[in-house]
C-alpha cells in the first residue's frame, strides 16, 4: 500500500468520525427538544442535521401514542374536507381547537401553489 493510499484512508476515517460526531450532536439536540413540549413555530424547530431526524426517534421504536410523539396530539385525529374533525371516528365539539395557522408559503388548498397573493 502506498503512502498516498494511506493518507486517503486516514482522511476518509477522519471524515467518517466527524460525520458521526455531527449525527450524535443532532440526536442529543432532538432528545433535549423531546423532553419539553414540541415547538409551536416552524422557526423554533432545529436546523442542521437535527432537522432530518424524526421527532420521537426512528420509526418502529415506539407507537405514535407513546413517548414524545404523544405530545403532538392523538394519532386518530382526522381533518375532513368539510372542515370537521374527528378523533377515533367521533366528531369533536369544536374543530377550531385542532387547527393551526398554515405554514407561510405552503399550499392551503387544492391547486394553491403556495404563492403569496399580489395586491
Amino acid at each position: 500500500m502506498g503512502e498516498r493510499e494511506t493518507e486517503t484512508q486516514d482522511q476518509d476515517a477522519a471524515d467518517a468520525r466527524a460525520q458521526q460526531e455531527q449525527v450524535e450532536e443532532a440526536k442529543e439536540e432532538m432528545s433535549k427538544l423531546e423532553e419539553g413540549d414540541p415547538p409551536e413555530k416552524l422557526e423554533d424547530w432545529p436546523d442542521g442535521k437535527a432537522k432530518y431526524l424524526t421527532y420521537g426517534g426512528p420509526e418502529g421504536t415506539a407507537g405514535y401514542d407513546e413517548g414524545p410523539t404523544s405530545k403532538l396530539g392523538p394519532s386518530s385525529l382526522e381533518h375532513h374536507e368539510d372542515g370537521s374533525v374527528t378523533i377515533e371516528g367521533e366528531p369533536v365539539d369544536n374543530p377550531e381547537d385542532y387547527k393551526t395557522d398554515p405554514v407561510p408559503g405552503a399550499p392551503t388548498s387544492a391547486g394553491d401553489e403556495g404563492e403569496e397573493e399580489e395586491d
